[in-house]
């Protein structure tokens, strides 16, 4: 009974995500509904010491990245830069392989920083041109702005700041390089597969006399490059985050050495503040990056930023806030239902399975997948297992590079269901529907969740890291 108050309570969340309601509000009721049913006693304490606990904890980490992240974003693309980056990716790469040139724009954006939501803004206009100049249907722009954004340079590649690589930092004391050769094989099989498919389906179209079609909505206007900003200007501020970022993480253990402490008030006598630099050094490094980012698109480009920049942050800000209360939800509600009783047999079934890599890659990605997160389903799953799966790591020899990499790059495998929130946007920037293109981005979900298993077989045959 336990159990199936559990199952229920994860089918009651996915289905209202699918519906298209907000999980802030859901979350708390799915959680507190099981506690309900299982020991009514315990629903306000619940909600109080381990709910709101958890959301505000996650908040508190993650926050200041989703903000920066948001703004960096949005300066980006107010100055103009991020169509400069890819009117010049395409003329370097060529029209011709439209497809091939999308996916490089948006690997790039996305491994500067920049959201993948403001890339899907930033990069449609100058897909549907390319598409429509080269008569490739209009349906496949969705599955091939997937793969460059929302696979490779969201968890797959060392180094990217974005939040799916940096959760794990902060349960196995890692930092976003975290097993770097895994992450490269990882991302070239991520790339060869997706564009293979992507290919082939363009060729059966080719076959087939379909083109780019007619009647579509949200057509975008001709993209004018010729008023656009230097490209060399343009790309300095995703440099300088990944330099930053870079050397920012190795330098600040060594600045401030395994932890730090401080007195909180200067009347008083409170208890000092103890801060361990391994669990917050690679979240500190990804907020200066990011706001050094930000400075140097200002220095390029003040004229045209502070003019916009009031108004333009403040839709920013309110979707950083969005974002990270909906993440923080999914993983109060995680841990609420981690403590039922009715997970028990849930740990059990996942902890069945023997090999540590393949069990926390099945967890990781099946809870993305029911929350229709990748951040969400991965915070669930490590707040609840990352005990275990550590234990089973350290008794394996498994250095936890490899449990980082393994976690971050299986979130972002089922989490793309009809009802993650990127995808629906994906599609509703583009003007097409489920039914015309969600196939194609289920296919690129596939193949990056297959590779989770490629990458963790490579390193058991390899012992590469």
């Amino acid at each position: 009974m336990d159990f199936i108050v559990v199952l229920t309570s994860l089918c009651f969340l996915m289905f209202v995500a699918y519906r298209g309601y907000s999980v802030i509000l859901f979350a708390p009721i799915a959680a507190m509904g099981a506690v309900l049913l299982i020991e009514p006693s315990l629903v306000l304490p619940m909600f109080s010491g381990l709910f709101m606990d958890k959301l505000a904890g996650f908040v508190k980490s993650y926050f200041p990245i989703f903000l920066l992240g948001a703004v960096f974003g949005k300066v980006i693309e107010l100055s103009g830069f991020a169509k400069s980056i890819v009117a010049a990716t395409i003329r370097i790469i060529g029209a011709q392989r439209a497809m091939l040139s999308i996916v490089i724009v948006c690997c790039l954006l996305t491994y500067g920083g920049i959201s993948l939501f403001v890339v899907v803004f930033a990069v449609y206009p100058f897909a549907a041109e390319m598409f429509r100049q080269g008569n490739i249907p209009k349906r496949l722009i969705p599955g091939t702005i997937a793969l460059g954004a929302f696979t490779i340079t969201m968890d797959a590649l060392p180094g990217t700041p974005q939040i799916q690589n940096i959760i794990p930092t902060t349960f196995f004391h890692t930092n976003i390089y975290a097993a770097p050769i895994l992450g490269i094989i990882g991302s070239i099989v991520i790339m060869v597969a997706g564009m293979s498919y992507l290919e082939w389906m363009r060729r059966r179209a080719f076959r087939a006399g379909e083109g780019y079609g007619t009647g579509h909505i949200n057509e975008p206007e001709s993209v004018d490059s010729s008023k656009l900003a230097n490209p060399v200007i343009a790309i300095s501020p995703l440099i300088v985050v990944g330099v930053v970022n870079i050397v920012l993480t190795r330098l600040i253990p060594k600045i401030y050495g395994e932890s730090v402490s401080f007195s909180p008030a200067v009347i008083g006598n409170p208890p000092d503040v103890v801060q361990k630099v391994s669990a917050v050094a690679a979240t500190w490094a990804v907020e200066i990056a990011l706001l050094m980012g930000i400075l140097t698109v200002i220095v390029f480009a003040w004229k045209t930023v502070l003019v916009k920049f009031a108004e333009g942050t403040k839709s920013a800000i309110a979707g950083s806030l969005l974002a990270v209360l909906n993440t923080a939800s999914e993983y109060g509600f995680g841990a609420v239902i981690a403590a039922l009783p009715g997970f028990l047999v849930v740990a059990s079934a996942l902890g069945s399975i023997p090999n540590p890599l393949i069990n926390e890659a099945i967890t990781v990605t099946a809870l993305a997948g029911i929350t229709g997160s990748a951040s969400g389903g991965m915070s669930i799953a490590l707040a609840a297992m990352a005990d275990t799966f550590i234990a089973n790591a350290n008794a394996a020899g498994i250095p936890m590079d490899v449990l980082h990499r393994v976690a971050s790059m299986a979130s972002g495998g089922m989490d793309t269901l009809p009802h993650n929130g990127a995808v629906i946007t994906l599609l509703a920037v583009t003007g097409l529907t489920h039914r015309q293109s969600y196939k194609d981005i289920f296919a690129i979900t596939v193949i990056k969740t297959l590779t989770v298993f490629v990458v963790i077989a490579v390193f058991y045959l390899t012992g590469l890291v």
